[in-house]
């Protein structure tokens, strides 16, 4: 059975971008890049989480693009990015690296988003050269820098040991998630999204992230179980927004709290009521506006050109 497509039609329909690259990583993996938007427009470059591709920032591309340069890629092994038997918090931030070199002029600097293990991927390439030439601000979405595991709420049960470890198994388990049933919507809705998650937002997130192949699910699990990105929270010396739903299960608001009082200079925290984690999908607007708010007050009004 061929993995479910994201949805064709709507507000998370994925744009067509302006182009299309294929960038290399530091271990030769190869990266599905897409650039949306005029070039001399200031840039965003949006880094999506586990399980998930492009098409989960379909919302923020579509209302970003007319007067930005969006950069978005797929993660190793996600989306159109093929998969790579290395698979770190090292790679992570390999990856991103590799695509601010090939998508940004030496001076350029853009406002960086990451959800989830985006945001772990941005926790985990702080403290690069590269990233600090390029990153005028930084969104956290969702996220959050160690004991994720011991954390998430997923299996409702009291914190401990034995939560731990049936979570650990939860979300490392190596079972296929077949197609997108209605149980298989309850289940994600349940696990990674609010409440009052409207059915459209719902069959969005299930289609890309049961598109995502149950080895590099799996994998990365086990990287996300071991994550330990304190220091690199204390590393991320740029502007820094954090943004959290109430309700989310996966890493839940005491994550988005450590990180407001590690951060060097984090410039506000916004818990959005009754939201899980899928908050670029859930919120869009809220998401776009803090992404906007973030480019009027820190990033260049224009790119500098190559050779400038």
């Amino acid at each position: 059975m061929s993995r479910p497509r994201h949805v064709a039609s709507g507000p998370y329909a994925p744009p067509v971008p302006a182009r299309e690259l294929t960038v290399t990583s530091a271990d030769g993996a190869r990266l599905h890049v897409e650039v949306h938007g005029p070039d001399r427009a200031p840039a965003v470059v949006l880094v999506h989480g586990w399980t998930c591709s492009t098409a989960f920032w379909a919302a923020q591309i579509r209302a970003l693009a007319a007067d930005h340069r969006v950069i978005a890629y797929d993660q190793r092994g996600h989306g159109r990015s093929p998969a790579s038997r290395l698979c770190s918090t090292q790679t992570l931030a390999d990856d991103l690296d590799a695509v601010l070199a090939a998508t940004l002029a030496p001076a350029e600097r853009a406002v960086i988003a990451g959800h989830s293990m985006g945001g772990m991927t941005v926790m985990a390439a702080a403290g690069r050269e590269r990233f600090r030439a390029h990153a005028a601000a930084v969104l956290l979405c969702s996220t959050g820098s160690s004991r994720l595991v011991a954390e998430s709420t997923v299996v409702p049960l009291r914190a401990g040991t034995l939560r731990t470890w049936l979570t650990r198994h939860v979300l490392g388990s190596r079972a296929p998630l077949g197609p997108v049933t209605p149980l298989a919507r309850r289940i994600l809705k349940y696990a990674t999204m609010g409440a009052g998650s409207a059915p459209h937002m719902v069959e969005a997130c299930a289609r890309i992230v049961h598109a995502c192949p149950r080895t590099v699910r799996h994998t990365w699990s086990q990287v996300l179980h071991l994550l330990d990105l304190d220091h690199g929270v204390r590393q991320l010396d740029v502007p820094t927004a954090v943004l959290v739903g109430t309700h989310d299960r996966l890493t839940p608001p005491v994550h988005a709290r450590a990180l407001v009082a590690a951060l060097p200079r984090c410039v506000g925290i916004s818990e959005l009521p009754g939201l899980g984690h899928m908050t670029p999908v859930e919120a869009p607007e809220q998401v776009t506006g803090k992404i906007r708010e973030l480019v009027t007050t820190y990033a260049p009004e224009e790119p500098v050109k190559e050779g400038a």
